[in-house]
């Protein structure tokens, strides 16, 4: 199954994109690590990457979380993620979403092109009614990148997430099915 772009498009990963995976974290570690949860040396190695990605199957099984790889449409290079997790079905029916970009990537329009393909994804596939994402004020590109996939700022959570020993402050934003009455 593909999620496809005008510019990219977005499967599940594959073992076999378990190099490719690592690469892209190893090689964007100094950018990534501001703005995310710290992680142990394990986290980068191909070991971690292949079990990560066999579990995302699992939990896509589940119904607990879809985990898509962003690649090019012209190279096939694997230059990103973009995850709906922690999924709630019952009266809730919402989940949260997290992105990343590799950092020459940035600026070109692929995460909100990425990110309008999984929230498509979200509402006529997982038939999810709400989509939920938390951004540290500080974090300009990715607060542009949910306003313009249609996203609206519902607030600020306060010493919400521990990252690099601090506890960090979120803006929460969140998307509404629109095909819902």
């Amino acid at each position: 199954m593909q999620l496809i772009g005008d510019h990219i498009y977005l499967r599940f990963l594959e073992e076999s994109d378990a190099p490719s995976m690592l690469e892209l974290h190893l090689r964007n570690r100094a950018f990534f690590e501001p703005y995310l949860v710290d992680r142990r040396e394990e986290f980068y190695t191909m070991d971690y990457h292949v079990r990560s990605i066999a579990a995302g199957y699992a939990l896509a099984a589940q119904d607990q979380k879809y985990s898509f790889g962003v690649f090019l449409s012209e190279t096939d290079e694997l230059i990103g993620n973009v995850s709906l997790t922690e999924i709630v079905r019952g009266p809730l029916q919402t989940c949260w979403m997290g992105y990343y970009l590799d950092r020459s990537q940035n600026g070109r329009g692929f995460a909100t092109e990425a990110v309008r393909l999984v929230i498509d994804y979200a509402f006529e596939v997982l038939q999810l009614h709400r989509i939920e994402a938390g951004v540290m004020p500080r974090n300009a590109g990715s607060i542009r990148v949910l306003e313009k996939a249609g996203f609206k700022k519902e607030g600020l959570s306060k010493k919400n997430v521990l990252i690099n020993g601090r506890w960090e402050d979120h803006l929460h934003f969140a998307i509404v099915n629109p095909n819902e009455d």
